[in-house]
């Protein structure tokens, strides 16, 4: 006889049928994947990142394979915020799990208007900031690397939503990212992603040429694994014990023991993104695996295992 686990997880309290989430970006906006998964099994699911106005994205080619990973410079391609609400919200719909979508902008005034636009859905559980985007009142820096600028979009997008769940999504291209982690929760962030995209490059030497058209990318996938699991403990133990709010965690996660790694780490929940590609149905597949490792390892409530590191 199965051992009964209770697999579901309180986050920022929003109770979860389980841990598992889809990283923003990597299953579009819900319909593309129901082919290959049932959707509504899944924990949560995070949609590719929405912006005020359509975009069409970086020229291509935008996307490159590296070992054990690979490089994106889609440009957040989509299909602006309007267009999510009448399109796409009905879609969602269909499906019973929690969703959150990703939101981007070139200003601050942009994450605020889009933010506003969803915060009155019902459907929508709440948002992830995506604060990796150049800001272009800075100069093109990234709002993500600057703990200043983090406490204003935080704060300002927080205030526009009122109870929805924000999460901030950090970015690892910073000297210390449990600074910038500080910030966000001192802004009011319910919750915090890590980690996004590592920027990289790859180089065609016969063409002494930039692959990507974009010259850089975003390295996901394994090879970025070993970090993130190190950035998920030190952000937990720093930051987000101590506040009391979750650590959605992610990066090269395409098993049950990855996933599982970063749970000890101190997720909360796991985000299942470049494996998706591979095998489509990655995120469902980890769900039953997490089951049967907290059988086997007689641990009634899923819970039990964040931040267990010894």
């Amino acid at each position: 006889m199965e051992k009964k686990v209770d697999l579901t997880v309180n986050f920022a309290g929003l109770k979860l049928k389980n841990p598992v989430f889809t990283a923003s970006g990597t299953c579009g906006y819900a319909e593309e994947m129901s082919d290959f998964m049932d959707i509504s099994r899944l924990g949560g699911f995070i949609t590719k990142s929405i912006t005020l106005e359509k975009r069409d994205g970086n020229p291509v080619p935008r996307v490159v394979e590296t070992d054990s990973g690979m490089l994106n410079a889609i440009g957040l391609a989509n299909i602006g915020v309007e267009r999510f609400i009448a399109e796409k919200i009905p879609v969602i719909k269909q499906f019973d799990t929690s969703f959150f979508v990703n939101i981007a902008g070139k200003t601050i005034e942009e994450y605020v208007s889009v933010a506003e636009k969803l915060a009155p859905l019902s459907e929508i559980a709440g948002l992830e900031l995506n604060i990796s985007c150049p800001n272009v009142k800075k100069g093109g820096i990234t709002f993500g690397t600057d703990p200043k600028v983090v406490k204003q979009i935080t704060s300002s997008v927080k205030k526009s939503i009122g109870k929805k769940i924000l999460i901030v999504k950090l970015t690892p291209n910073v000297t210390d990212i449990s600074e910038i982690a500080s910030a966000a929760v001192d802004a009011g962030a319910d919750a915090l992603s890590m980690i996004n995209t590592f920027t990289a490059m790859v180089i065609d030497i016969e063409t002494r040429q930039t692959i990507l058209a974009n010259r850089t990318g975003g390295l996901s996938g394994p090879a970025i694994k070993p970090i993130a699991v190190y950035l998920t403990n030190k952000v937990y133990n720093e930051v987000a014990m101590p506040a009391n709010i979750p650590i959605l965690a992610g990066g090269g996660i395409k098993n049950t023991a990855d996933a599982v790694e970063f749970i000890i780490a101190g997720a909360t929940g796991i985000t299942v993104g470049t494996a998706s590609f591979v095998y489509p149905d990655s995120a469902v597949k980890i769900i039953e695996g997490i089951k049967k490792y907290c059988q086997q390892h007689k641990i009634p409530n899923i819970s039990e295992l964040t931040g267990s590191l010894k």
